[in-house]
């Protein structure tokens, strides 16, 4: 037992250093050499460049938290003294599945957020580089922010309720 607790908090510790990494992550400023269209133009190529690697690099970041979160799940549920023997009420099988929901309602808010988050950064550089953009290649970079909605879960204290916020 002692040592899945030590493997539990391994991975707890693996989880937040990932966590602090991915926090940390940010594409910077690129300003162009001098005033020239190619000087401007390459800037913010290389803007772009780096914003997709930063994204990438956030991905593989959050696939790797998620994992670990699972494999957290996992060992705290080997933990878990054995269930009773005695079959569940409805009541007590309910009151369960209501905690689970509530579980996952809360980690889905949770990825909600971070998804707004990504896509105002992304919406940031995409009004950043659309200009260039444009005179460029003569078509917008990124469209379609206008009706762009992340779904989020809401309760009224016993029915949760699906809803969207716009970005």
């Amino acid at each position: 037992m002692d040592q899945i607790q030590a493997e539990i908090e391994a991975i707890r510790s693996q989880i937040e250093v990932l966590r602090t990494e991915r926090d940390t992550l940010t594409a910077k400023l690129i300003l162009p050499e001098n005033q020239s269209p190619e000087a401007i133009a390459e800037a913010y190529r290389r803007q772009a460049r780096e914003a997709a690697q930063v994204s990438a690099e956030i991905e593989g970041i959050d696939q790797a938290i998620a994992a670990l979160e699972a494999q957290l799940q996992q060992k705290e549920r080997e933990l878990q003294p054995l269930p009773p023997q005695q079959p569940l009420t409805l009541q007590e099988q309910v009151e369960q599945a209501t905690q689970r929901a509530y579980d996952h309602a809360e980690r889905i808010n949770e990825l909600a957020a971070e998804l707004a988050e990504e896509l105002r950064a992304l919406k940031a550089i995409a009004h950043d580089l659309s200009p260039s953009y444009w005179q460029l290649y003569g078509r917008p970079f990124i469209t379609g922010f206008k009706n762009t909605s992340v779904p989020y879960l809401r309760s009224d204290g016993e029915v949760l309720m699906i809803a969207s916020f716009l970005i």
